[in-house]
């Protein structure tokens, strides 16, 4: 077998194209500042920049090595840009660190650390809008929709719960991310502090801001633990920031800025290739194994409609990944697949289960599963993919299973989040000169602010991950059963809420509303 990426018969033929803007030269600080070669015809003047939360040099502080691709074979044109090394030697952070109290925000998913915690972690899920999508009429509906879809979903997911040890490990490595990273800027002479906010589980995004506001904060940059953006993650953290930010007159005019992605910095690239390099050495034939990098789908509508720019970062970094790995004379045959879909709307392809099986069948006997878009192990890596996946690929004739284990506190991961966030500190403007200028997004212009604003006008058009009004929305008879059930729960539903009776009161799914 040539190394290489290996095409899966399942491999999506939707186009890349992203409406993002996404230059060649991306650091963490550059991600979200518009230096002066990368300003667009609609680039504000320095001083509205500085007002709308971005301070831009005269020149980059930033070391930049490129990385030679001219002789790699991919089944799909990616443009590689550069693997960003930090230089914090030549970045001055003395005023900043004397005269400031810096915050750092790792924003996260979330997950129950109890089965106790399971239906309302799960109804705080699919009480967002993001997640579930009902149509105007019936928006009222949402959370009572929530508590019943959370309560038949609990069973199942506990079990899978139950079977990684009762609970969620998310919140203990996250907090044990935080802290040492707090370590690794104090050693770094910057005294920051480290705070947690989860999307959907404590601690909550809202009660990692109060204790930003208690602690005094005066700069604070935000991190979402994702290393590639996507409007489904980072995108709905940042916009409920967004919101909180922009009712409160201390956050309004707190110095901030955000660091959208950094899957390309040369931390996490190594210590990725790092732990591939160490898990392939445990099997009989290294060089006969195929590195299956595993990462979390999207609906390919947020890809295509909305300009969502996951699928080409991902890619990307799995670009990156192979490329150090080839530097070490590793040139195992690799592949890209998605995983965790759920709904009947198209997410990005190929999917996970599909390419195993489809691997097994190309005879492939070894193969090394890679959890490219997470950093901490969670259910989706302790069930889906140690459970899950590896039963369908022994089904499948694959022989021999691996896994590289999520970074989560790698030093050299650790270090350069560190440096990420240090780079970024020269770049933390004022938020506005004005509080109705500052109202109008959270996010730095140039980046992640333009990407929630093409999605958010096409959102209502577009597909949520679960669907409801669209459940069974075919042309085969059955499916038209299906659909009429669901306008059935809809109406059982309505009369519930408004007559505050009926069999779900009588078996208590739905105690809000006693």
């Amino acid at each position: 077998m040539r190394s290489g990426r290996i095409q899966s018969s399942a491999s999506c033929s939707a186009s890349s194209s992203s409406t993002f803007p996404h230059p060649p030269c991306l650091s963490s600080a550059s991600r979200h500042c518009n230096f002066p070669r990368l300003l667009s015809p609609r680039a504000l003047s320095l001083s509205q920049r500085v007002s709308r939360n971005c301070l831009v040099p005269e020149t980059s502080q930033f070391s930049f090595s490129k990385q030679s691709s001219t002789n790699k074979k991919r089944l799909f044109p990616v443009n590689v840009g550069a693997l960003v090394t930090s230089n914090t030697e030549a970045i001055s952070t003395g005023p900043l660190v004397a005269e400031e109290k810096i915050g750092v925000l790792l924003l996260n998913l979330g997950g129950p650390e109890t089965l106790d915690d399971v239906q309302p972690f799960l109804f705080n899920l699919f009480a967002d809008p993001d997640i579930i999508r009902l149509p105007r009429l019936f928006h009222f509906l949402q959370k009572p929709l929530a508590q019943f879809i959370s309560v038949l979903r609990a069973p199942k997911s506990k079990e899978g719960y139950a079977s990684i040890g009762g609970g969620s490990p998310l919140r203990r490595i996250t907090d044990d991310q935080a802290e040492e990273l707090r370590k690794s800027l104090w050693a770094k002479d910057v005294p920051a502090k480290v705070y947690v906010g989860m999307r959907y589980w404590h601690p909550f995004t809202e009660e990692a801001i109060e204790e930003i506001k208690k602690d005094g904060i005066t700069k604070l940059v935000v991190l979402p633990l994702y290393p590639q953006f996507s409007i489904s993650t980072s995108g709905s953290s940042l916009r409920l920031l967004e919101s909180i930010f922009r009712d409160d007159e201390y956050l309004v005019n707190m110095q901030h800025t955000v660091i959208p992605s950094w899957y390309q910095r040369e931390g996490y690239i190594k210590s990725m290739a790092n732990l591939i390099e160490k898990e392939l050495q445990k099997f009989d034939r290294p060089e006969k194994v195929v590195i299956f990098f595993s990462a979390h789908g999207v609906p390919l509508a947020y890809v295509e409609e909305a300009g969502d720019p996951y699928k080409a970062e991902m890619e990307e970094c799995v670009d990156l990944i192979i490329e150090e790995l080839e530097k070490r004379k590793i040139t195992n045959a690799y592949t890209l697949a998605y995983q965790s879909r759920v709904g009947p709307v198209e997410w990005l392809k190929p999917y996970t289960d599909d390419t195993i099986v489809d691997l097994g069948r190309k005879g492939v006997k070894g193969l090394l599963a890679v959890p490219i878009s997470f950093v901490s192990e969670h259910i989706e890596t302790l069930e889906e993919i140690d459970v899950e996946y590896k039963e369908l690929a022994l089904e499948s004739g694959i022989e021999n299973w691996g896994r590289v284990p999520a970074l989560g506190c790698e030093p050299m991961f650790i270090s350069d989040l560190a440096d990420a966030v240090i780079e970024s500190l020269p770049y933390v403007g004022a938020m506005a000169v004005s509080n109705l200028e500052a109202r109008r997004s959270l996010v730095p212009l140039g980046s992640v602010e333009e990407l929630l604003a093409t999605y958010d006008s096409q959102r209502r058009e577009l597909p949520a991950p679960v669907t409801v009004w669209e459940w069974g929305w075919t042309k085969s008879a059955e499916t038209w059963n299906g659909r009429a059930a669901m306008l059935a729960v809809l109406v059982l539903l309505l009369l519930e809420v408004t007559t505050g009776e009926g069999f779900l009161h009588q078996w208590g799914i739905l105690p809000l509303f006693h």
